[in-house]
């Protein structure tokens, strides 16, 4: 059976979003959610001192199947992380991205947790990271999670096509 492809936005679209949204809470956790992949009981439970700017890394404690994990600090979240803890429930930011999705690119199909499978897709398919290293990013125990985000649209394989060599 054919796994449905996950839904998802490109950074061209988050960009989009992030201007139009004013709340800094917000900003920060839409781009946490697309930039670092975290879920959103992550970036909710996500405390100053789980920020090591030294070493530019996020230190996720106790996240899904009680697993920690260090992830790397995304140029786009840097300046933003001023503005933790985020202090708000995970209700209070679905209902708040959900009401930037519609008003900025009029899409209604698309939920909070939407922005961590398009910034895996995004690392994949845009970035060129490879697997393992997604893999890493995003907290799966298994590959194959990870490699249902590396699908390809018909519009990359003629762009592929058409590369000159």
């Amino acid at each position: 059976m054919e796994q449905k492809l996950p839904e998802v936005i490109t950074e061209e679209e988050i960009i989009k979003i992030l201007k139009a949204t004013n709340n800094v809470k917000h900003k920060l956790a839409f781009s946490l959610g697309f930039y670092e992949c975290m879920r959103i009981s992550e970036i909710t439970n996500l405390k100053v001192e789980n920020i090591d700017k030294q070493q530019k890394l996020i230190k996720i404690k106790q996240a899904k199947g009680h697993k920690d994990r260090n992830i790397p600090i995304a140029p786009e979240v840097i300046n933003g992380l001023k503005h933790l803890p985020i202090d708000l429930t995970p209700r209070a930011l679905q209902i708040a991205f959900k009401k930037k999705l519609k008003e900025v690119l009029d899409r209604t199909d698309l939920h909070f947790h939407s922005l961590r499978h398009s910034g895996i897709t995004h690392y994949l398919t845009k970035k060129k990271w490879n697997s393992l290293e997604v893999q890493r990013l995003a907290g799966h125990s298994k590959i194959s999670t990870t490699e249902i985000y590396t699908h390809i649209s018909p519009q990359n394989l003629v762009n592929r096509m058409w590369e000159e060599n």
